[in-house]
């Protein structure tokens, strides 16, 4: 059988709320996976659906069933840290870390 992916880099949010959303629709079929974050009351969903679609019209480019298509994998990387500085009483300052995360998702 064969996979189509697709990869979203540099999204402006954590690995950690994206994995929360990337664990619900892992082995789930495509259409299945596309209806149930339509209705996720999670940011992440909005960004793993646009993946998610990315990776059904790169299949249907290469001439697979899209109606057969299932979720096979899909997996959340830290991308880069953006550090920023928060000011803090008394001339100090705190790092605050501005987290990029990383979408690969195989659908097949």
């Amino acid at each position: 059988m064969e996979e189509v992916r697709a990869v979203s880099k540099y999204i402006r949010m954590s690995p950690r709320k994206l994995r929360r959303v990337a664990d619900e629709i892992r082995g789930k079929g495509a259409m299945q996976s596309l209806t149930l974050l339509n209705f996720m009351p999670y940011s992440a969903a909005v960004v793993i659906k646009k993946a998610l679609q990315s990776a059904i019209a790169n299949a249907g480019e290469k001439g697979l069933n899209v109606d057969s298509l299932k979720v096979t994998r899909v997996f959340v990387d830290g991308g880069v840290t953006m550090k920023r500085i928060r000011p803090r009483a008394q001339g100090r300052a705190y790092p605050i870390k501005k987290r990029t995360s990383s979408i690969t998702l195989v659908v097949g």
